[in-house]
């Protein structure tokens, strides 16, 4: 593949070398979360911004949680374009790690360390955009924004939920923006195809609870009046379920651009389609609702049997979606009338909503990557997990998820997982192509 190159004069290699040293440098700022902490995260990021002397504010949340929010104001003949990330990531479980999660190292031609690819990369990949823009003294036509908050990976209630709703006039000028949730993959063959998340499910975490009657270990127990039993007999019924396969909007646009590429046969018929998702887990999470059984407690002591046993549900539903009738599915599915289901208190109580992809900035990024990868494919898509850019969309921004790299599998599966990296390759053309995108929609 072709590296993409802006049309400048710019030092790559010079710039590739502070790209590395940033983002070194962020990943040994510890912003699990929980608890979060992520204003030293914030501090850290704004610092190179205001050195360059770019106009920077902090915001603060909650203790020792903030935003860091950046703006290069433009001529104001158009609306803005956002830079949005997170500055949290996932606690890690270090056992589990060949390295330590928060002492990066470079080896291989990879950079590890926790947020590596969610999403302490990209936003790097951002930040160097703006220190470019601002460098070269790049005639804006739209402001430029940064956007990096905290809280992501818990619903973004001290993120950038609270942002839209404390502090909207920050976003009134905004008309897109630009944040995680898609990439490039060589999932479909040779050619690179890059997925741009206009829509993502909906994220409704569920606690399913069995009641059952308490007694002492060592007498026999019915397995009706054991909430553990009755528990898993509903687990079993869950995971064993098969649901239907859905086309949405964006899916239907996603599978027609791959079919007329040649890259998705299994598209032409639904009996084909049908087939393909069954086999492939990647496929079932953009075309059905989705559950995973994340968490079980259940029981105090060896010699008790408990009164109660609970399971967490990680559900994520498609667009278009009812929450109340999936609860109602999941009721039926469970058919026991002493298992109670109910959703977690803080998730958001609309359906998340969709971005036109028939805009200048898609158009604007289609042609950014044709230019700098050929032969590669943009296509529509869906994020199967959560993101911020929900809350933008819900203001009629259209915000796109796309890390701008051709990230392998093994990449990707640091999402949340162990050996989390970024290649430095990704790190650098992602780095350049986020510049170029940026320099064609703000001139």
């Amino acid at each position: 593949m072709q590296a993409p190159r802006a049309a400048d004069s710019l030092d790559w290699p010079s710039v590739h070398r502070e790209a590395l040293d940033i983002l070194t440098r962020y990943l040994r700022i510890d912003t699990s979360n929980p608890p979060g902490r992520e204003a030293p995260a914030a501090r850290f990021l704004g610092a190179l911004l205001e050195a360059e002397g770019i106009e920077t504010r902090y915001i603060e949340t909650a203790p020792q949680r903030e935003i860091l929010y950046a703006r290069i104001p433009g001529d104001g003949s158009q609306r803005g374009l956002m830079l949005a990330n997170h500055l949290d990531v996932v606690p890690p479980e270090p056992r589990y790690w060949s390295t330590k999660p928060f002492e990066p190292v470079e080896q291989g031609g990879r950079v590890y360390g926790r947020g590596a690819v969610d999403m302490k990369g990209f936003a790097v990949m951002q930040l160097i955009a703006l220190l470019l823009a601002r460098r070269q003294g790049l005639r804006l036509t739209r402001d430029l924004v940064y956007c990096a908050v905290p809280d992501e990976e818990a619903l973004g209630r001290f993120g950038m939920r609270w942002l839209c709703e404390q502090h909207p006039e920050l976003l009134d000028g905004v008309e897109y923006a630009i944040n995680e949730g898609g990439s490039g993959s060589l999932d479909f063959g040779e050619r690179p195809v890059f997925q741009v998340a206009v829509n993502e499910k909906w994220v409704c975490w569920m606690r399913i609870t069995a009641r059952g009657i308490p007694g002492h270990g060592g007498i026999p127990n019915p397995p009706e009046q054991n909430p553990i039993v009755r528990l898993s007999r509903a687990i079993e019924r869950l995971v064993t379920w098969k649901r239907p396969v859905v086309v949405t909007p964006e899916t239907r646009a996603w599978l027609d651009r791959l079919t007329a590429q040649g890259l998705a046969y299994w598209g032409t018929t639904e009996a084909r389609l049908e087939h393909a998702v069954e086999a492939s887990p990647g496929l079932r999470a953009l075309f059905t609702n989705t559950l995973n059984v994340t968490m079980v407690q259940g029981g105090v002591k060896a010699n008790v049997v408990p009164g109660r046993a609970i399971a967490t549900l990680d559900c994520r539903l498609l667009p278009g979606q009812s929450r109340d009738a999936w609860r109602d599915e999941v009721l039926a599915r469970i058919d026991d009338p002493d298992v109670r289901v109910e959703f977690f208190d803080g998730l958001d109580t609309e359906a998340p909503r969709p971005a036109s992809f028939d805009t200048d900035f898609f158009r604007t990024i289609e042609t950014a990557i044709a230019d700098a990868i050929p032969d590669a494919v943009v296509v529509p898509s869906i994020t199967v997990g959560g993101t911020d850019n929900r809350f933008l969309r819900a203001r009629g921004i259209h915000a796109y998820g796309l890390i701008p790299a051709v990230l392998t599998g093994a990449e990707r599966a640091g999402f949340h997982g162990n050996d989390e990296h970024i290649t430095l390759d990704h790190l650098n053309s992602g780095t350049e192509l986020t510049y170029d995108i940026v320099r064609r929609m703000c001139t």
